[in-house]
């Protein structure tokens, strides 16, 4: 698959098919995505690749905690509220998605069930946690190269023919990774991809998001 089509190709998938992905398919997509560039070459990602039962109980216990009520906690911060034109792509999206999934403004039940997919990964047979060393705090250079390696995995991803999504969910009770996956406590848990083949009969697949065009958001000196 060429670059571009592997650009455009590339969305968030939100409902996947049972089917388990190999480890040696994902291993394939790991050994080109640590190509990406890092600052100074730091390479400071870890990577852990999470799968059938393991990830399922995962899924499970994050529910059972949000459901009690315990507050989502992440290792990392990143802003909460967005304003002006990046709120409304935002919403917009939102907007998309639950008209697709027939969820009423006001229907509390099915925003929470919703809601809940994040939380136990989409439903995907695998997922990759994104970790880093935490004496790379702090860490904005760091989120940099993570976001690099992130996007590679996803593009590489769909050469393979599998779909992804990138989602912060995941990671959200990071006492349930770290209870089921051997993560040292000197990393920090980053964000989540959850990978496997979509399904395309699910509504929420069919989600298109515009982008700004190129010619809008740059200028040129010189030329």
């Amino acid at each position: 698959m060429e670059f571009r089509e592997a650009m455009k190709a590339r969305k968030s998938i939100r409902g996947y098919k049972p089917d388990p992905v190999s480890k040696e398919t994902i291993q394939n997509i790991l050994d080109i995505a640590v190509q990406s560039p890092s600052a100074m070459n730091t390479q400071p990602w870890k990577l852990y690749v999470v799968g059938g039962e393991t990830l399922k109980t995962i899924g499970k216990e994050n529910i059972e905690l949000l459901s009690s009520g315990t507050a989502p906690e992440t290792e990392v911060r990143f802003p909460e509220k967005h304003q002006g034109v990046y709120k409304q792509r935002q919403v917009d999206v939102a907007v998309q998605l639950f008209q697709l999934m027939d969820i009423g403004r006001e229907d509390q039940m099915k925003r929470f069930e919703w809601m809940q997919r994040g939380f136990r990964y989409f439903d995907a047979p695998a997922a990759i946690v994104l970790a880093y060393d935490a004496i790379m705090e702090p860490a904005s250079l760091v989120y940099f190269d993570l976001g690099l390696l992130t996007h590679a995995i996803c593009l590489a991803a769909v050469e393979e023919g599998l779909g992804t999504c990138i989602h912060g969910q995941g990671a959200m009770f990071p006492q349930t990774i770290r209870k089921h996956v051997d993560i040292p406590d000197d990393q920090m848990i980053f964000n989540c991809i959850s990978i496997g083949y979509a399904d395309p009969d699910f509504p929420a697949n069919k989600v298109e998001t515009p982008r700004e065009p190129a010619e809008n958001i740059s200028s040129w000196t010189g030329f």
